[in-house]
């Protein structure tokens, strides 16, 4: 590992010990203005997550090749896997299927109960109300699609 990954986990590591409750880390790749500003792949950062004191993490998927999956095979199990689900970058809403799908191809890769948290992949600062709205139900939607809970079921 790089000395500027060693020393830039040691820092967030600091922090987290100080984080009361449930620790996780947010990384993505940009979004400023809906545009990707970062390059690279999630598989260069796996040894870096793994150094993490977090809880979990809640990664950016939704805008990623699906492939890119495969890369968190590796890592740490105690490290809960948050998957974004929902894309912000784009104004189209997704579909409670193409939620559920997603959830199901990342079980698939991961393993079954890998993945312990569904988000989206990052904040809804520049959609409008409506969109990220739309936007959640479709979240809450397509989870409950793929654990098979429908309105009448549900707790």
């Amino acid at each position: 590992m790089i000395a500027e990954a060693a020393h830039s986990h040691a820092s967030i590591n600091r922090v987290l010990r100080a984080v009361p409750g449930t620790p996780a880390v947010h990384l993505c790749f940009g979004n400023y203005g809906g545009q990707s500003i970062q390059k690279g792949t999630w598989e260069r950062l796996i040894r870096y997550l793994n150094a993490l004191h977090a809880d979990h993490v809640v990664l950016e998927c939704a805008h990623r090749p699906p492939d890119e999956l495969k890369a968190f095979a590796e890592l740490d199990p105690r490290i809960g896997f948050g998957l974004g689900v929902i894309d912000i970058k784009v104004t189209d809403v997704e579909s409670a299927d193409d939620v559920a799908r997603a959830i199901e191809r990342a079980e698939k890769t991961l393993g079954p109960g890998r993945v312990r948290y569904i988000h989206p992949d990052c904040g809804f600062w520049m959609l409008k109300r409506s969109i990220a709205d739309a936007k959640i139900r479709a979240l809450c939607a397509g989870r409950d699609r793929f654990e098979g809970i429908t309105g009448h079921n549900r707790a």
